[in-house]
């Protein structure tokens, strides 16, 4: 489980001798990053940690500036997100920027909740997922397809090329049943959503995003995404 850093700690200056402040920490970052938008650095409620955020990232650093923290704190009292419950707050959901039209689009019931997935052919965890999402009901599921494994880009272009992309996508990962090549058409879309999973800072496959914004990597049970769907659709 994550405790308090999921992704890298980098090193960001050399040791100061002083502990540096609010304004201080804010003049370092904009001249250490001089073309990403500062919005903000302030004070956590955590001893020597500073919050810092830019326009589309929330990041850490220590009083000394020695390090810079990209990941997620998690309060060990309530075990809230403190990180994905700030992103909340500052920045607008992602999902209502998504190009739906570059994803295989799935209805279930009356699709009144949402859902969007980064996905890959050939990724066991993905068609894990889908099974488990079998029984799901009242969601429209957007499927972006983000070939990243070895041998996915020739197969999800094949599956793209179909003429009902939703059923033979379905076919392949819920039954095995492989498309048949041979029709071609514009795959443009591909490079498409890698750099839309670059935006969002999606690396692996799966990836869910609710529409409130939240991020997920990795499968669910069932019930767990019921449950995030409604919670997010408030």
């Amino acid at each position: 489980m994550k405790i308090i850093i999921h992704a890298l700690m980098l090193l960001l200056f050399s040791a100061h001798a002083a502990y540096a402040g609010e304004a201080e920490i804010s003049s370092a970052m904009k001249k250490k990053f001089p073309y990403a938008t500062l919005i903000s650095v302030s004070k956590t409620p955590y001893p020597g940690l500073y919050e810092v955020v830019f326009d589309n990232q929330i990041v850490y650093t220590n009083e000394k500036m020695t390090y810079l923290f990209s990941g997620d704190i998690i309060d060990m009292h309530s075990m809230q997100d403190i990180t994905k419950a700030r992103e909340k707050q500052l920045y607008p959901s992602a999902f209502s920027k998504l190009p739906l039209d570059l994803a295989i689009k799935m209805v279930k019931g009356n699709g009144s909740r949402r859902l969007a997935i980064f996905t890959d052919p050939n990724c066991v965890y993905c068609k894990k997922l889908e099974k488990e999402m079998v029984n799901l009901k009242n969601t429209t599921v957007y499927f972006f397809v983000y070939p990243i494994l070895p041998g996915s880009d020739k197969l999800a272009k094949t599956l793209w090329c179909t003429s009902d992309r939703l059923k033979t996508w379905e076919n392949h990962m819920l039954n095995g049943i492989d498309p048949e090549p041979g029709t071609t058409c514009d795959t443009s879309v591909f490079g498409k959503v890698a750099k839309l999973a670059n935006q969002l800072h999606v690396s692996a496959t799966p990836t869910m995003l609710f529409e409130d914004g939240t991020l997920q990597a990795g499968t669910m049970p069932l019930d767990q995404i019921d449950s995030q769907l409604s919670a997010s659709a408030k």
